[in-house]
Formats: C-alpha cells, structure tokens, sequence
C-alpha cells in the first residue's frame, strides 16, 4: 500500500489527483464544523447524548462524522445520496424503462445519475422538512418562526446537495470512487474520539498488568476485525470459461480459457445497512416524536437496539440478533439477484461461443450459475455477520459503547483497497500511454 502511495505521488497527474482530493475531504471536514444558523446546537447535542444507548442513531452518527449530533449544515451528509442510489438500483429491475437506460450504456448510465441526483436532492428536503418540524418546537430553532424554519431547511439540503457535488468531483479530477470517499473520512473522523472513550473504559485507571491486557484484546480484536474484512472483499470463485475455435473470414479466432469471477460477498456491505436501517425506523421515528413505549412495546424496541444484545442479565433482548441475523442473509440474497443476472451471463456466453466446461450452454448453464451462487451468497452473508457481530458482542458484554463497528470497518477497508486498485489502474494506464508516445 505504501509502495503504491509513494509510486503514485512520482507521477505528476495522479499526484495533482491525491492533492485534490485532499484539499476537497478538508473542505468536507471544515464544513462539518459550520453550525446551522439558527439552531441551538447545545439543545440537540444535549438530547443526543440522551440517545447514546441507543444504536440507531450511534450507526447515523458514524456514517456522518459527528456532523448530525452537531447540527452542523452537513448533518444529513450523503446518506440521501446513498439511500436515493440504492432505490434507482432497485427501480432498475422493478421499470423496464430504467432498465432500458442501464442497457444504452454511457448515456443511459448519464441519465439515471440525473434522475439519482434530483431524488438525493428530495430526500434531503424531505429530512430536513421532518427533522425541523420534529425538532423545532422542542429547542432545536431558538426562534421559530416560517423564516427561520425555512433556513434550516434550506441550509440541510443545500449541505447534503454540496456533499453529493464534492463526491462527484473526486470521482471526475480525484483518485476516484467519491461518494465512497467522503463517506469513509467522515467515519474516520469518529475513530480517534471512540479509541479515547475505549482507553477511558478500559484501560485508564486500572493496574498496569489489566491496563496492558486490556489494551492488546482491543488491538487485537480490531486488527482480526480488519483482516476478516479483507479476506471477505477478496474472496472469490472462478467460474471457467472455455471459448470454442471458429471461423471469422480467413482466421481461426477464439480457442482461449478465462474465468467468471464470483466475489463471495458480492453485496459488499449492503445488506448490513439494509437491515440495520429496518431495525432503527422505529426507534427513530418514536425518538423524533418524543414520545415512549411501555410494555410489550419497549420491550420490542429492546430487542431492536443493538447495545441490548449479548447481555446475558437481559437475555430476552437478544432475540432481536436472531432477525438481524435473517434479515442480513435475506437482503444478501435479495442484493444479489438484482444484481446479478445468471440468465443474461448464460446468454451472453452462448452468443459468443463460450461454455463452462461439462455444462452445456443454456438452461443447464443458468441452473449451475444459480446453485454457485447460492452457496458463495450464504459464505458471504455468514462471513458478513460474524464480522458486524464481532463489535456487537463486545459492546454487549462489555460495555464497550463506540460508534464504529464491523459496518464502519468493511467500509473504510474496503474503500481503501477498491481506491489503491484504482491507482494503480492509473499507473498502468500512464505507462502504457507513455510506451506508445514513445
């Protein structure tokens, strides 16, 4: 990794890349400082260490840097562009229009990020809208009035629109993979801050010999974390691919093996985000409200907030882990079959004279494609949880409250790694251009 960096900054157009990038992930950072004007942000600070118990909102705090417990203009960050993205993806299979856009290549691709941009814009206004309507009339507007209420508004969604901008132009004149970028620094920005609140549990004021063994079961735990994240992101299987000789005018062509490359967890961290949002609504929409559960009520919430399980004094709440284990695998499965088309790969082999070897072209393809893909999905979907779990469990038996976690994790590393490929894609590209020049 560090060769690859020190590579990189030799070259000067991916090196004025990596300063771009820098100088625009300053700017992300800065504006996450900038308050909303009008708003009192001791209030809602207030109010969100009130909430700290509660894991829905410890998963939005991480994946917008501290922005949204700040009330800062970037609080809604780029989770409206993350969350519109993921519905154009779903309405891509459900409308046969946008379908026909995805197939039309550049230009149809060009299209659907419009129609993602103008949503990501919507769902930001319509967040804001809830949010102070939610919150005005509780302290978080010092004076409400419409003027005052439309400018918090405005700021919200003009924040969430210019994070949206700033990932784009990193993915144009930057190092690539934008939205993912912003999205990693703002958890990184939380992970000094959770180390400093793991330190003062755990190792602060205990003898040197606890402090010493305390310390190297969290390094270790971080670092088994990280390598679990690395073998999931680059596991994969190899499909052969045998292409029959045939004849093209005069020549011979084809004859050639290659592979068809299944990543085991080919969702990434989709379905951990899919089933961890399902599991908040109704903490969020019930803390927004300001009203409480009593009875079966809270004890259902209970379940549904992450912090309560693994407590082996209140082992009733950890039935909640048994659906989010489901609902992980279910949106791993459901992810990929959107994704994923074994029918048009079979297709698209056939049509070009390609076959896996011992399986005829086809129906007989497609059904092999199919059971391949069913065991790698369950691998992934099983290797998925037990690393979101691994923090869980630890902040479940031991208190250890942070904003990060395995989601947090298999994000920064594997935007780290999909943006070192990218780089060195770039390299290959800059010498083999200067190759030919010469």
């Amino acid at each position: 990794m560090l060769e690859t960096l020190r590579n990189a900054f030799k070259i000067k157009d991916i090196r004025k890349k990596l300063f771009f990038t820098f100088f625009m992930l300053i700017v992300v950072r800065f504006g996450s400082q900038l308050p909303v004007p009008g708003v009192n942000r001791e209030y809602f600070s207030n109010w969100f260490a009130s909430q700290q118990t509660n894991g829905a909102f410890n998963f939005f705090s991480a994946f917008t840097g501290g922005s949204f417990e700040k009330m800062s203009i970037f609080a809604l960050n780029i989770t409206p562009y993350i969350t519109s993205s993921i519905i154009m993806q779903l309405l891509t299979i459900a409308i046969p229009k946008l379908e026909e856009m995805h197939r039309d290549g550049e230009d149809g691709r060009k299209k659907i990020q419009t129609i993602t941009r103008y949503l990501t814009v919507g769902l930001a206004l319509f967040e804001s809208i809830a949010m102070t309507i939610g919150f005005g009339r509780s302290g978080l507007i010092q004076n409400v009035n419409f003027l005052n209420s439309l400018t918090v508004v405005v700021a919200l969604t003009a924040g969430s629109a210019f994070l949206m901008w700033v990932g784009e132009r990193i993915t144009e004149k930057g190092v690539g993979n934008g939205i993912s970028i912003v999205l990693m620094i703002n958890i990184l920005s939380r992970v000094p801050q959770d180390i400093a609140s793991l330190f003062e549990t755990f190792v602060k004021g205990k003898t040197v010999a606890k402090g010493l063994l305390a310390a190297l079961i969290i390094i270790g735990v971080i670092l088994l974390t990280i390598v679990l994240v690395i073998v999931l992101n680059d596991a994969t299987r190899r499909i052969p691919v045998q292409y029959a000789k045939k004849m093209q005018g005069r020549k011979l062509v084809g004859g050639q093996s290659t592979f068809i490359p299944l990543k085991v967890n080919t969702a990434g961290v989709i379905p951990v985000i899919f089933a961890s949002s399902l599991m908040s609504i109704p903490q969020i929409i019930l803390s927004f409200t300001g009203k409480s559960a009593s009875g079966v009520g809270a004890t259902i919430l209970g379940m549904l907030n992450q912090n309560n399980w693994f407590k082996f004094k209140e082992p009733v709440y950890s039935v909640g882990l048994v659906l989010y284990i489901v609902l992980i695998i279910f949106f791993a499965y459901f992810y990929t079959s959107i994704t994923f088309n074994p029918i048009e790969v079979a297709d698209n082999m056939k049509k070009q004279g390609g076959f896996i070897p011992g399986i005829r072209p086809g129906k007989p393809t497609t059904d092999y494609l199919n059971k391949i893909l069913g065991y790698i999905v369950f691998i992934g979907a099983a290797g998925l949880t037990i690393v979101v779990l691994i923090p869980i469990f630890f902040n479940g038996v031991f208190g250890a409250y942070v904003s990060f976690g395995g989601t947090s994790i298999i994000i920064i590393v594997g935007v780290i790694l999909e943006t070192l490929k990218q780089i060195e894609s770039q390299m290959v590209v800059r010498n083999y251009k200067g190759f030919l020049s010469e």
